[in-house]
């Protein structure tokens, strides 16, 4: 099943059932414009046999970014540098998708000291580093629309062969989902509809903007794990809204920077091995009653026999992998030539959860940076200095870049 081709309801197919799910490359220059290091990256990613690569998050508003060193592309300036990229990605005949991203709240104080959500709800709650947002104003919420099928566009033309709108996490679109953080009166908020109105606006402006032809994806969280949050029952009700929007590929997820799910230091204990390593397995199988959507499910997958099981269920139709890849980029191929049955690269953790996960982050972020310079991936790096070393290239990397951007 690993190796069995899938064709999109766009036409696309891809060549087997691995995907390189999407990480935070932290890679841009202080003009957000692809690097050579990026480049090189996606080299090595190319030559993986994931049939299918996602990039890490792509900005559509360079005044509010998840990472001073986030891609942006808002206009034609770096599409030359997003080329050569996308050239090495699917060298070896990759697919390779752009995701599409705008973090509404969940952006930096140093980026922006008034980052924008659907309404003015608190501050993100994470070391003090986000600021308290205001709420956008209709007119906004429209231009951003816009702005997503803009960068979908641009995507195009710089040869990504498809996009991912990422409505997971946390960032902007996953902000209008929950009532947590939208307590708008107006078209856009209230009931779970119009909560959801601006993810299907985005998604008809995508499809729009790229053609029938071109692959559109969306991630979804399955639920945001905070009480009184975005919850399984209304995701259900989203992915029916999403059914006949044009989407070839659903990408499951779940969290937010608050809950701490998206890096899976909120997992319950389960009962068998494959439910332990498969997350959101078991929101796959229900997802499969409500939608005819292809359907991605990431997080926790490490062994070959669990991936063929899931398949062979029919619960999902492709397995995202992402971080073991930032350790061993062959991973796929062997998987999918048999070579090779469990991985079992992960780094330890660090009891506080917090500190944990910028540790996690800081850790598979410094093995792509090697990645990205040449060199080999360093599997024994101590968390605890990962941790320290992230922290304090967040804070000068924000500097820099704000120091750069002054208006």
């Amino acid at each position: 099943m690993l190796g069995k081709p899938l064709e999109l309801g766009c036409g696309v197919s891809l060549s087997n059932r691995i995907a390189k799910a999407a990480m935070t490359e932290c890679l841009a220059d202080l003009k957000n414009r692809a690097t050579d290091g990026l480049e090189r990256l996606y080299r090595v990613w190319g030559r993986s046999g994931a049939a299918l690569l996602m990039s890490g998050n792509v900005m559509v508003d360079g005044r509010y970014l998840e990472h001073p060193r986030n891609i942006v592309l808002e206009d034609d300036r770096g599409l030359d540098e997003l080329r050569r990229v996308a050239e090495a990605g699917r060298a070896e005949g990759a697919e390779l998708w752009m995701q599409i991203n705008h973090p509404g709240r969940q952006t930096q104080r140093l980026i922006a000291s008034r980052p924008v959500a659907p309404s003015a709800v608190g501050a993100v709650k994470m070391f003090k580093a986000f600021a308290r947002p205001r709420a956008l104003e209709a007119r906004e919420i429209r231009e951003i629309v816009q702005r997503f099928a803009r960068t979908a566009a641009l995507a195009k033309e710089a040869g990504f062969t498809g996009v991912q709108v990422h409505g997971a996490h946390g960032y902007l679109i996953s902000q209008f989902l929950s009532p947590l953080t939208n307590h708008r009166a107006d078209e856009w908020g209230g009931s779970l509809e119009n909560r959801a109105r601006f993810l299907l606006e985005v998604v008809q402006a995508v499809r729009k903007s790229v053609g029938m032809g071109f692959p559109v994806s969306v991630k979804l969280n399955s639920a945001d794990f905070q009480r009184g949050g975005f919850s399984e029952e209304d995701s259900m009700q989203v992915l029916e809204m999403l059914d006949g929007e044009g989407v070839d590929l659903l990408e499951v997820s779940g969290g937010n920077y608050e809950s701490l799910a998206t890096l899976g230091l909120n997992r319950e204990r389960r009962t068998s091995r494959a439910k332990r390593e498969v997350y959101f397995l078991e929101y796959a199988e229900k997802v499969r009653m409500v939608t005819k959507m292809a359907l991605m499910v990431t997080g926790g997958f490490r062994s070959r026999r669990v991936m063929e099981e899931a398949l062979k269920s029919g619960a999902l139709d492709v397995i995202g992998v992402a971080r073991p890849l930032a350790l061993d980029p062959s991973l796929p191929r062997r998987w999918v030539s048999g070579e090779v049955d469990r991985y079992e690269g992960e780094p330890g953790r660090l009891r506080y959860r917090k500190l944990a996960a910028i540790a996690e982050l800081g850790y598979y972020v410094r093995q792509i940076h090697r990645l990205a310079d040449g060199q080999n991936p360093r599997p024994r790096m101590r968390l605890l200095s990962s941790a320290l070393c992230h922290l304090g290239s967040e804070f000068w990397g924000a500097f820099r870049w704000r120091q750069g951007h002054k208006r």
